[in-house]
């Protein structure tokens, strides 16, 4: 027990992952157009407003940050209007905004409901408005995201005489396609038995064969990620919280003095234990109250602007740099004399009120040492869902009341807890550590949002490594602050670490140098902000390509545009990249993905880039890359109508999100599928899952597949 208290500092380093999503046909929101006026005269300046109700768990990027980034931003085109003129832009309606990591910038984005503005003047008497709305929409609960677009059309017959002149023209107006969903209704399940190319489908309009489909294959999420799971590693690092409170010198020795009261003054064993789990749960709904209350103040516009504004996030550096100099022995925060005092002197009036202010008294006395780690738990909170600090402060209280209570009643269990002494303060400073490390993420999110340049990548990781490194050289006893005890010797469970400590150090180092760091890429800032890449400049110099485009059987189509990442090389059209296959004897990997997807790129960097995935899609498969929001449009000769939406397809990405809904009755992204040469599945296709064994699996059963045919 000794030796395990005495390492839980270290749990706050636990990194926890994402959890696999995979999804079928995904429903689009529902738009409504309307017209500021219905009655417009010729000549007059009226506004369209787009309003779109967003299915739970999913948001839509807006228009308005830098295109650049990645994410596809919502467009308006007119085009086949008759008797308007656009003027200026399409305007968002107060959309949120946030610090993405993933696409290294500021996005916006719209939760629960969009509206979008459009000004245009009336030109003719006969009015008919023909637009298109093309969009992302995404989920951080399943991991995906699902390019789309929806149709409105209006007539109506504007007056041409004076607005002074009530005899003008009647006013007729008619609606057609409002609202007019991509996705009214599923595909038709029993298509013909022949297959269908992009090429094909402009005239037998995107065939679905039941041969492509995986008999006795479950088409059923295989699980979720997102607000109710990245919920667990909160909740997880503020029990650790609790536990390690226990563990400073202002909580543990009140542990033994507790349990004594409850057991002296106590009428009988039952009425002690009574006691005790009134004190424990007093305990739990003191700092849970105070979770609550910071959940009821933050609303989804203030968490916003605590998660991207410089003042908070500034002024949360702040606090956690002045929580760490508290650990580290600088000073102590102390609350007034007379309010500790005033609920000591209730605490003494006895019954169940006198226990529940002597629950409150020791979360006042204590507070010198919990307040930092309480304050570290709430401001972590403070941007999230409301749920998360009332969560948290749970979990916190409930760690910090379970050993007071089994104490008070199993009062024999005392006689096996280590005695007071200097170590007590050493966990104390190791948490002042953790706190000043922790500061740091704050300051580089203002830095990345305003573009400071204080705290690129490099510098980032250079601070962690010289206060990790003050730690583990504090933990052999080389470094002494205020408050410590001499040390005659270094104990084991102190020794053990400072060697978990210095391992952390040293995997950091490389990120000096460009190494991705991929377990702490939630905490470090984006890789492209790195000055020095060593990995980079090597593979610059020695040609920058795993292997060259000659070597490539065909010159990919597109390959102007659209490149693979790590080195890979493949295609982008899929007649191209499955005549290949034939030639190579190759199966065909399927990547349906797109610029905007946020989880594409994740799973590009930690799955393809793992060793094993990346020799596999080199050697063994002949890869296409359809992205199915890229927007070069195609030859004319090229566009086909689908009977699915009956829209005419006209961009490459358009085509490619067509292929993979007619096709495999599918539309989000990442997605991958992996064909023979007869165009069949050989295996259940595979959808966001950061687990590069199981990508891995994934292949080498369709390599095997394929090879038994």
């Amino acid at each position: 027990m000794y030796r395990i208290k005495k390492t839980l500092p270290l749990a706050f380093l636990i990194i926890l992952f994402h959890l696999p999503a995979f999804a079928q046909l995904i429903q689009p929101p529902k738009w409504q157009m309307s017209l500021s006026e219905e009655t417009p005269f010729v000549g007059d300046e009226i506004e369209l407003t787009f309003k779109a109700t967003i299915p739970r768990d999913w948001y839509i990027y807006s228009n308005d940050f830098d295109p650049d980034l990645g994410p596809m931003l919502t467009e308006l085109s007119l085009d086949g209007s008759q008797g308007i003129e656009a003027i200026g832009k399409l305007i968002p309606v107060d959309p949120s905004r946030k610090m993405d990591e993933i696409w290294e910038g500021e996005v916006s984005y719209f939760k629960g409901t969009a509206v979008f503005t459009q000004k245009i003047k009336i030109t003719k008497p006969s009015v008919k408005i023909a637009a298109s709305m093309g969009y992302q929409m995404c989920s951080d609960v399943t991991g995906q995201c699902v390019p789309f677009e929806e149709e409105f059309s209006k007539s109506l017959t504007a007056a041409i005489h004076t607005k002074d002149n009530q005899a003008s023209a009647s006013t007729s107006t008619t609606e057609e396609g409002q609202s007019g969903s991509l996705f009214t209704e599923k595909p038709n399940s029993s298509s013909t038995e022949s297959e269908a190319s992009p090429a094909q489908r402009s005239e037998e309009a995107s065939v679905k064969v039941e041969e492509t489909k995986i008999p006795e294959v479950s088409m059923e999420p295989e699980g979720k990620q997102g607000d109710a799971t990245s919920l667990w590693p909160f909740v997880i690092a503020a029990f650790l919280g609790g536990m390690a409170a226990l563990l400073t010198p202002c909580v543990f020795p009140m542990i033994p003095m507790t349990v004594t009261f409850f057991t002296g003054r106590s009428k009988s064993k039952a009425h002690g234990i009574r006691n005790a789990i009134i004190y424990g749960f007093s305990i739990i709904v003191i700092y849970t109250l105070a979770g609550t209350l910071v959940a009821a103040i933050q609303g989804p516009e203030f968490a916003n602007w605590l998660s991207t504004h410089w003042l908070p996030n500034i002024f949360f550096f702040i606090v956690f740099i002045f929580f760490a100099l508290a650990f580290l022995g600088l000073f102590e925060i102390t609350l007034p004399s007379g309010l500790v005092n005033k609920m000591d002197a209730k605490a003494d009036k006895g019954g169940l009120s006198g226990v529940f202010f002597m629950a409150f008294t020791l979360v006042l006395v204590s507070f010198s040492c919990t307040g930092p780690i309480v304050g570290s738990i709430l401001i972590e909170s403070a941007g999230g869902e409301i749920l998360k600090p009332i969560l948290g402060m749970f979990a916190f209280s409930l760690a910090f009341a379970i050993p007071f209570t089994l104490f008070a009643i199993f009062p024999e269990w005392l006689n096996t807890l280590p005695k007071s002494g200097g170590w007590l303060n050493s966990v104390k400073v190791v948490l002042g550590f953790l706190e000043l490390a922790l500061a740091f993420k704050f300051l580089s999110v203002a830095d990345q949002v305003y573009h400071w340049g204080l705290l690129d990548r490099d510098i980032y990781i250079a601070i962690w490594i010289v206060i990790f490194g003050l730690m583990g050289l504090y933990l052999l006893g080389k470094i002494r602050l205020p408050h410590d005890s001499p040390m005659e010797k270094l104990g084991v469970p102190r020794l053990l670490m400072a060697t978990v400590v210095f391992i952390f150090v040293i995997y950091m180092i490389p990120g000096l140098f460009g190494a991705p760091l991929k377990s702490l890429s939630g905490y470090l800032p984006p890789i492209a902000s790195h000055d020095f890449n060593l990995e980079k400049m090597i593979r610059e110099n020695s040609g920058g390509q795993a292997s060259p485009a000659s070597a490539m059987t065909e010159e990919p189509k597109y390959g102007d545009l659209l490149h693979f990442p790590h080195g890979l090389q493949g295609y982008f059209d899929y007649e191209q990249a499955l005549r290949v296959a034939k030639a190579e004897n190759k199966p065909l990997f399927i990547d349906f993905t797109g610029h905007g997807c946020v989880n594409c790129r994740e799973m590009e960097a930690k799955v393809w880039a793992e060793p094993e995935v990346l020799s596999r899609l080199k050697n063994d498969f002949v890869l296409v890359a359809l992205y199915v929001d890229e927007r070069t449009e195609l030859p004319e000769s090229e566009w086909y109508t689908s009977t699915y939406d009956e829209k005419v397809k006209k961009t490459i990405g358009k085509q490619n999100a067509d292929f993979q809904i007619t096709r495999f009755n599918n539309n989000a992204q990442p997605y991958y599928v992996i064909l023979d040469q007869n165009e069949k599945m050989l295996v259940q296709p595979k959808a966001y899952d950061t687990d590069p064994k199981k990508f891995v699996e994934f292949l080498d059963k369709a390599k095997d597949a394929y090879a038994q045919k």
